[in-house]
């Protein structure tokens, strides 16, 4: 039996996870006199040899913690998990990397801050972690995508490499492993339930030697990964929020208590770069200045700028074309 066989023999074995894995390996010094004392019956090397075979017509890779290919940065991690399930890129492992995470249910303006936050990381050649939720992350992973080049994204998945959860991101699981990969400790096949989730999110915050953390709800899971990210020694930054909009309450109790440090832009992180086309265009725009996240009409607008509602029409649409504006709740916001 080969060794990656034995090892996922152990794992697969019910009640045990990584700290009896580890456990097992000290007591016994090999995994195949783990294995040996397990005794482990025919319907369960049926079940791991089925899962292999699904592997490698999938082309996931099993990556365990004495490959050197295994990111060293989860050594850091309790119980680490040992080993990985990668579809995709492998060498994306390797790269410099950024975690980013926030709430499912992100406000237009958080998601669209991440998505560029994100966006500008991918451009200064770092890959994104995030967990391929709805809302923040995936902002993180889309943001990352739209950067010109090589960029790439890592999704960490609460089931198995090859099970696409939620759905609605079908589309976007398939764009990920062109330009990144896709990885999970579970087995091949595995739905994704509650539990799960946070063997995900510890892995999220391990990965990457910074974390930042979007929008959050005080209970929300994105605050747990925060969370494992302070345990791991992690810096960990935190966007802060509108104190009377519930998803501000994680990252600002974070920044409050000390715990993270403020995040503000890409400037937070990179020296800032002479002022492009595009940023010259909005900052001398006179309508662009008195837009924000919230929504505010046309007569308004009006009054604000001493100019007839007729030509700040026509200067909105042209705004609205170019991807600075968007028409919302009867107002524009700037996005």
């Amino acid at each position: 039996m080969s060794d990656l066989f034995n090892k996922l023999l152990i794992l697969r074995t019910p009640g045990i996870g990584p700290a009896k894995y580890m456990a097992l390996l000290a007591r016994f010094g090999s995994v195949s006199e783990a294995v040996e004392f397990l005794k482990p019956d025919q319907e369960l090397k049926d079940c791991v040899n089925y899962e292999m075979d699904a592997a490698d017509k999938l082309n996931i890779i099993y990556l365990s913690d004495d490959d050197e290919r295994y990111p060293k940065k989860l050594f850091d991690i309790k119980n680490h998990v040992p080993i990985l399930t990668v579809r995709g890129n492998l060498s994306t492992l390797s790269k410099d990397l950024i975690s980013i995470v926030g709430t499912r249910h992100a406000s237009i303006a958080g998601a669209n801050f991440i998505a560029r936050l994100s966006e500008s990381f991918a451009m200064h050649n770092f890959t994104v972690v995030s967990g391929m939720a709805m809302g923040t992350d995936t902002a993180a992973h889309v943001g990352a995508l739209r950067a010109n080049g090589d960029a790439q994204t890592i999704a960490v998945l609460a089931g198995g490499a090859d099970y696409i959860w939620p759905l609605e991101n079908e589309s976007l699981y398939y764009k990920i492993l062109d330009r990144g990969a896709i990885v999970s400790e579970m087995t091949v096949g595995t739905k994704p339930i509650t539990n799960n989730f946070v063997q995900r999110n510890r892995i999220i915050a391990g990965l990457a030697e910074r974390l930042i953390l979007g929008e959050a709800d005080l209970k929300s899971g994105s605050m747990t990964t925060a969370n494992f990210a302070i345990g791991y020694g992690r810096s960990v930054f935190a966007v802060p929020s509108h104190p009377s909009d519930g998803r501000s309450v994680g990252p600002n109790k974070l920044i409050k208590e000390g715990k993270a440090i403020l995040c503000t832009g890409i400037t937070d992180f990179f020296e800032e770069k002479k002022e492009t086309e595009t940023e010259k265009i909005q900052s001398e725009n006179y309508l662009l200045d008195r837009l924000g996240t919230i929504p505010v009409s046309e007569s308004v607008l009006a009054q604000f700028v001493k100019k007839p509602i007729a030509e700040i029409k026509t200067d909105l649409i042209i705004l609205e074309l170019q991807g600075f504006v968007k028409k919302q709740n009867g107002g524009y916001i700037k996005i």
